[in-house]
This record gives C-alpha cells, sequence and structure tokens, in this order.
C-alpha cells in the first residue's frame, strides 16, 4: 500500500511543462532530494495566477507538494529561490538540451543532489554568456558518473595498462578504451592524450574539446538507445 508523501519547500527547476484540463499544468521538475518528480499544478495556468510567471524554466524555485509515493504529486505552494537565470542565444538552447537530456535520463523519484547542484552550476556558466561547449561536457560527464556510467578515460579496456599518450584507441560503450587496429580512421579513434585530457577534465584545447563531444554523444546515445534528442536537431538547423 502505497504512503502519502509531504515535501515543503524543496530546492527544485522546472525542467518541462504542458497544459492540463483547462486551468492547470502538469510540470516535470528536478528537485534536489527527491530526484525527477512529476507535479500537476491546479490553476495555474489562470490568468492572474500567482504561480503562472514563477513556474518556468531556470527559475531556482521552493517547492512543496503531496500524494502517494509513485504517483502524480499536487503542488501545495511555490515561491522563487533567487532570480530567474537570464540565458539567451546558444545559452538558452543549451539548457533546453540540459533539461531534455535530464528527463530522458533520469527516473523518477532516484535523487541525485550532485547532479542537482551541477545542474544549477552549469545554468549559472551557460548564464555569463561564454561559449557553452566547455559547460556542456563537463555537466554530461557528471551526469554519466553520478548514474553509473562513468567512463574509463585511464587504462585500456583489455589489457589494464594505462593509456599511451602516443597511441590511437576506440572507445567501447560500458567498456572502455580498446587499441585500435590498422586501419582504422581518425573520425573513429581518439589519441590517447586526448582521453587522458577528457578524464582530468581539462577541456579548453579546441582538439579535446572537440573529441569530447564527439565521445560524449556516442556514450549518451548507447545509454538513451539511440533516441534522437529533439534540441540536437533544433540547434543543427538553427546553425545552418
Amino acid at each position: 500500500m502505497s504512503t502519502v508523501e509531504r515535501v515543503v519547500l524543496e530546492p527544485a527547476f522546472v525542467l518541462h511543462g504542458r497544459a492540463y484540463r483547462e486551468t492547470s499544468e502538469l510540470l516535470e521538475v528536478l528537485s534536489r532530494d527527491h530526484g525527477r518528480v512529476s507535479l500537476v499544478a491546479r490553476g495555474a495556468r489562470r490568468p492572474g495566477s500567482r504561480l503562472r510567471p514563477l513556474l518556468q524554466p531556470f527559475q531556482p524555485l521552493l517547492l512543496s507538494w503531496s500524494g502517494r509515493s509513485g504517483g502524480l504529486m499536487t503542488l501545495a505552494a511555490a515561491e522563487g529561490a533567487g532570480a530567474a537565470l537570464a540565458l539567451a542565444g546558444d545559452g538558452l538552447m543549451s539548457g533546453f538540451y540540459l533539461n531534455e537530456l535530464l528527463l530522458r535520463f533520469l527516473h523518477r523519484g532516484d535523487p541525485h543532489p550532485r547532479v542537482f547542484a551541477g545542474y544549477a552550476r552549469t545554468l549559472g556558466m551557460l548564464g555569463c554568456g561564454l561559449a557553452p561547449e566547455s559547460a556542456l561536457r563537463g555537466f554530461e560527464m557528471q551526469l554519466l558518473a553520478e548514474s553509473g556510467y562513468g567512463l574509463n578515460l585511464d587504462h585500456e579496456a583489455l589489457s589494464g595498462l594505462p593509456l599511451d599518450p602516443g597511441g590511437r584507441y576506440q572507445y567501447v560503450a560500458e567498456r572502455g578504451p580498446v587499441a585500435s587496429g590498422e586501419g582504422a580512421t581518425d573520425a573513429a579513434t581518439y589519441r590517447g592524450t586526448e582521453l587522458l585530457a577528457i578524464g582530468r577534465g581539462e577541456l579548453d584545447g579546441a582538439a579535446t574539446l572537440q573529441s569530447a563531444r564527439r565521445l560524449l554523444r556516442a556514450v549518451l546515445d548507447h545509454h538513451l538507445g539511440g533516441q534522437a534528442l529533439k534540441t540536437r536537431r533544433v540547434a543543427r538547423a538553427m546553425r545552418r
């Protein structure tokens, strides 16, 4: 038998919202201590509702809710926990990418406080107007590590030997780097020095950052079952 759950003033962000019935809204939120949660915000779409401008992406919130554990929760109260993060241009598109990634990657009710902290920190970096690539790659690596899919970026998967900075490797998801054979193309392999730099979080160099993007996209796609992320398609269309 499910129990009634009551949560008061939980730090959270709205990841996605959609209309529900005539005046309410269904929300997917990322909370610090309860993970991803589905909430119904009753009356949030009424004209003049205090909740309407508050329940937006990238707005730090304190949310209270109640309901049967494992089911749809009812929002009881919401208040701002700081100014909304002003994202624009590439930063805004990157923020929506993070939200979609979390919706696809995290299970409901599975708490990841460090992912929550990393998400808030990454949004802050995107809000500074800097190029988003390094911030996104760092968050992707943290998300994989905190979800139990951390990358092996220091030793060869088959032999267990340390990576050779001058070697070339293919990366096998859920195993790690494997020394590439004859005829392997650069597009399908990574230099040892690049993998080691990615593992140390040194994502400043253009070549290393490009390799990190290629590697993390392949690993994330593997764990997402090959499901395409809509925000990636939109970003490509905008660049064209």
